[in-house]
């Protein structure tokens, strides 16, 4: 998609949502933010309210929607934190779900390609590292964390269904970690969870020992992402999930000191038990990403803490 195209994203007052519709409005496109402000902030995209494309509507994918003049969906919603959303598991199921009925009911009856904001937790707590797109995973099905995980599998095999049965164009994203400004101040999540505490000179608290691993993608690479695997040419491997992620591993100690160091803090670290579930690893195999798009991580992790940091301080004052 070259020339401007209107544009809806769903969660697009999310924190991956607000900078997917921002970043859509500078190449040119009109953009249809949808969002029910569950876990989204209407503030996060107050600043685009007033650029030409822009329209927010606030809406709940639960029930059915019917736009016209569309030319493709990237489907966002969801609570992607453990805080939000283990905070109504049956609701979080419906967003895996009743949702994704009705958003690909959308794509279906619009004739439009659509992608998915899949996630690493289909992966589940990995036996195999790095993770392929290949794998299965190894996701305990009725755990505190398989709401979000279950529901994420089962929206896979939704768009899958609907691609095989009637023709859907679908794009499978299955985003890693991405931090960066506009995440939600108590999401949960660690890169925010530790910077926050430096801050306000609280203790960052780490579960385990410190020494599991995840990977992080900053932003604006991971929007890359996902706009680069929409516009990807239809061909017989379009529709397969492709793991969008930074696959350069830190501990969790390595990610307290980088935080320390560049919040200059003095916060101690409290070390907490592992949740029941939490994954010991996590990084992705992004070949797939590298040979179909041409993508790749370009911000390492120190340069997007930075700019991270100024945005949380603003919050934190």
């Amino acid at each position: 998609m070259t020339e401007a195209k209107r544009i809806l994203v769903t969660g697009g007052a999310g924190f991956l949502g607000t900078h997917l519709c921002e970043t859509l409005l500078d190449r040119g496109h009109r953009v249809l933010c949808l969002d029910n402000l569950s876990t989204g902030q209407l503030s996060n995209v107050q600043r685009l309210q007033n650029r030409e494309g822009f329209e927010f509507l606030k809406w709940d994918l639960v029930d059915p929607y019917f736009p016209e003049d569309l030319a493709a969906i990237y489907n966002l919603a969801s609570p992607a934190s453990p805080v939000h959303y283990q905070y109504n598991p049956i609701r979080t199921l419906k967003m895996g779900t009743t949702a994704i009925y009705n958003v690909l009911g959308m794509a279906r009856r619009l004739g439009l390609p659509i992608l998915q904001a899949s996630t690493s937790e289909v992966y589940g707590d990995p036996a195999v590292h790095p993770q392929t797109e290949g794998y299965w995973g190894n996701v305990n099905p009725i755990g505190p964390r398989a709401c979000y995980d279950e529901g994420k599998r089962v929206a896979e095999a939704l768009f899958m269904a609907y691609h095989q049965r009637e023709g859907v164009d679908i794009r499978l994203a299955r985003i890693f970690n991405t931090y960066g400004p506009f995440m939600d101040l108590d999401d949960g999540r660690v890169v925010s969870n530790f910077i926050v505490q430096a801050l306000r000179g609280e203790p960052l608290t780490i579960y385990g020992d410190g020494e599991q691993s995840r990977s992080f993608c900053y932003v604006s690479d991971l929007i890359a992402g996902l706009i680069a695997l929409l516009e990807s040419p239809s061909d017989d491997e379009a529709h397969l999930p492709v793991n969008i992620g930074n696959p350069v591993e830190f501990t969790m100690l390595e990610l307290a000191e980088n935080v320390l160091q560049l919040t200059g803090s003095g916060s101690e670290l409290r070390f907490e038990p592992l949740p029941q579930d939490d994954p010991v690893r996590r990084c992705p195999d992004i070949s797939r990403a590298r040979e179909r798009l041409g993508w790749e991580p370009t911000v390492p992790l120190k340069e997007g803490l930075e700019l991270t940091i100024p945005y949380f301080a603003k919050l934190v004052e």
